[in-house]
């Protein structure tokens, strides 16, 4: 009997797990077919026609901006200031004066100098009329013409550690903030201003070795900055080669000469430099925001007529209407709001211009353009 019994329940048990096995896949299937039936609703998207364009070839470099002359203006000689003649940030002319040391002692000795000079000057004047009437000798002669040699001399000396105490402007340029009081005790080589000359300026640069057939002289350069005003570009050209490669990088330095009449660039500013190559490049562009960027391959949406999409497309409408198809590109230089595709995608093929995140490969599409946002290859947003 407890066989029996024990039997028996081992065939309700398995009668109940068939009968709860049966009904889940009834309910699978059903949802599989009701899954296959369902048809995502259509997507409202903007397009854009791949377009050929022809981009100018550039060599873009990140450069540091330099004074063509700068100079930090210093004393040559200790001493104190006594006159202060400029103003900080102000625009000199070279041979201006800057800044005055004491020359109460040069000055005075100065005179006393010019006075000896003077007296060796007459002495020598009158030797040589005795001279020439045989009065003195030729030596008395060539000793008064030294002594008046040596009085010159002194007096240059002295006019000299006068002109070391009065510091003035080695060149034209824009004066820094003063660095020196009046009445101060200045130091041999202390600093008393910087002094810059702001235009033309330089725009130092690296680029790397294998670009360096490209790189001519009297090539042209554009130059920005953040430090500019939004969609300023100021051009230059190519002025100097390094003769050499650095041998860490395997890099070469260029510098460019660029117009800089407001003065709004200033050295130890970084800029970037775009080398404009005489050579244009024929591309395929698309806006960056119709790319699905992804790790393993970049892709873009192409509308097609669903139709043709009909059977390859879970989601795709067997008549009529659009559809959106996956399609992996390469891509390459992006410039503005576009990029270049090099190879996956032709001409005038159209592709889904925004919201490709939320596309699936078939998913059918309804195209409305009305308000496509506008791509420029140089754009200049308002709020830069």
């Amino acid at each position: 009997m407890k066989i029996k019994a024990f039997l028996f329940s081992i065939a309700a048990v398995a009668l109940v797990v068939g009968l709860l096995a049966g009904t889940k896949v009834l309910q699978i299937g059903t949802l599989i077919k009701k899954g296959k039936a369902t048809v995502l609703p259509p997507e409202v998207v903007t397009t854009f026609q791949a377009q050929p364009q022809t981009w100018e070839s550039l060599i873009t470099a990140v450069g540091s901006l330099e004074a063509v002359q700068g100079v930090t203006v210093a004393a040559e000689v200790a001493g104190k200031i006594t006159t202060i003649a400029f103003e900080a940030g102000a625009q000199v002319k070279a041979g201006d004066l800057l800044a005055q040391q004491d020359i109460a002692a040069e000055t005075a000795q100065l005179r006393s100098a010019e006075a000896a000079a003077a007296l060796a000057g007459i002495t020598l004047e009158r030797s040589k009329k005795m001279l020439a009437t045989k009065v003195v000798a030729e030596s008395n002669f060539d000793a008064a013409d030294a002594e008046r040699k040596q009085a010159l001399a002194q007096a240059d000396n002295i006019r000299a550690a006068i002109a070391k105490k009065t510091i003035r402007a080695p060149f034209s340029g824009r004066l820094g903030i003063r660095l020196v009081n009046i009445g101060q005790i200045v130091k041999e080589a202390e600093p008393i201003v910087s002094l810059q000359a702001l235009d033309p300026i330089f725009v130092n640069f690296l680029v790397p070795q294998q670009q360096l057939p490209q790189i001519q002289i009297g090539a042209p350069v554009r130059i920005t900055s953040d430090g500019l005003p939004a969609g300023l570009v100021v051009e230059g050209k190519i002025t100097a080669v390094n003769p050499e490669v650095d041998a860490a990088s395997r890099n070469i330095r260029v510098q460019a000469t660029v117009n800089n009449h407001n003065e709004l660039l200033r050295p130890g500013m970084f800029a970037n430099v775009a080398v404009v190559l005489p050579a244009r490049v024929p591309v395929l562009t698309i806006p960056t925001t119709a790319v699905l960027y992804a790790p393993y391959s970049d892709s873009v949406f192409i509308v097609e007529d669903a139709k043709a999409e009909s059977g390859q497309g879970e989601n795709a409408q067997a008549g009529g209407g659009k559809a959106a198809r996956q399609q992996f590109v390469r891509l390459g230089e992006q410039r503005g709001d576009f990029v270049a595709v090099l190879s996956g995608l032709k001409p005038e093929q159209t592709v889904v211009s925004t919201g490709v995140f939320k596309l699936r490969n078939g998913q059918s599409v309804v195209v409305d353009n009305a308000l496509a946002p506008e791509f420029k290859l140089a754009p200049q947003p308002k709020d830069s």
